[in-house]
């Protein structure tokens, strides 16, 4: 009779500890299966901040002391100058699909929007957005290529450039959708004609902020991607393009250039 009550028992034993085996299983690594983010590659999916605009942010092109103009360009999206009067904006109305704002009566007619209030709240929060992009610690890179960017591909996450940033052959910015970039740059902004940003892996340009000191120049027929949040000037020469903002707190030049604001 014990006997009998034995072979159950340990039956009953083996029963439970292959129960338990087959629950810690899906915890063991998988053989052939990617490792785990690490910290840093995970930083840029929620670590990372995007740099909020505020109300300069409903602005393809904002400026504090004017916009020049040498026809035709094609703006899309909002423009506006603030402290500097609404004569300092040169664009025509055929040349802006959007409002172009004004602080008083001046500045071109019959399209302009008088709105000093909102003006002047869209420069405060553009310069806002500029001491935040420049104040961000910790970053991934410390000036990477020595300043030259040309022909890399960026992957999201912090960027700082103690000097002038350049860009003399095409730059790939790679990531998801919802990735960050930040780049702070302590001189000057300079990419060369013909050279191109291109976006892969569904990064998108309202989630790339470049910060920079010194005054931005973006080469003839060259094309740019990001919000530009520009400390000084920022110079389009003939045929080039940008989808993004370019937010000066002195002015912005162009010519002949195509600006689209980013969806």
């Amino acid at each position: 009779m014990k006997l009998k009550n034995v072979f159950p028992i340990s039956a009953m034993l083996v029963v439970v500890l292959m129960g338990s085996c087959k629950k810690e299983a899906p915890n063991l690594p998988n053989p052939g299966s990617a490792p785990a983010a690490s910290p840093d590659e995970r930083m840029g999916r929620g670590g990372l901040k995007a740099v909020d605009l505020g109300v300069a942010g409903n602005f393809a092109i904002l400026s504090k002391s004017g916009i020049t103009d040498v026809y035709p360009s094609a703006v899309t999206g909002s423009i506006g100058t603030s402290p500097i009067t609404g004569a300092a904006i040169h664009l025509t109305c055929t040349e802006v699909t959007g409002t172009i704002y004004t602080v008083n009566a001046a500045g071109p007619l019959p399209c302009r929007v008088t709105n000093a209030t909102r003006l002047t709240t869209a420069v405060g929060d553009m310069q806002t957005a500029y001491t935040d992009a420049a104040g961000r610690s910790n970053p991934n890179f410390v000036n990477l290529g020595a300043g030259n960017i040309g022909g890399k591909t960026l992957t999201r996450g912090l960027y700082k450039f103690t000097s002038a940033v350049i860009i003399p052959t095409d730059v790939t910015i790679s990531g998801s959708s919802t990735d960050v970039w930040i780049f702070q740059v302590a001189g000057t902004l300079k990419m060369s004609s013909a050279v191109k940003i291109i976006l892969t892996g569904g990064a998108q340009a309202k989630n790339i902020f470049w910060q920079t000191s010194g005054a931005v120049t973006l080469g003839t027929t060259s094309h740019f991607e990001g919000i530009i949040l520009g400390k000084t000037g920022i110079n389009m020469q003939t045929g080039a393009s940008i989808n993004g903002r370019m937010l000066a707190q002195t002015a912005v030049t162009l010519e002949m250039n195509t600006v689209t604001r980013p969806q």
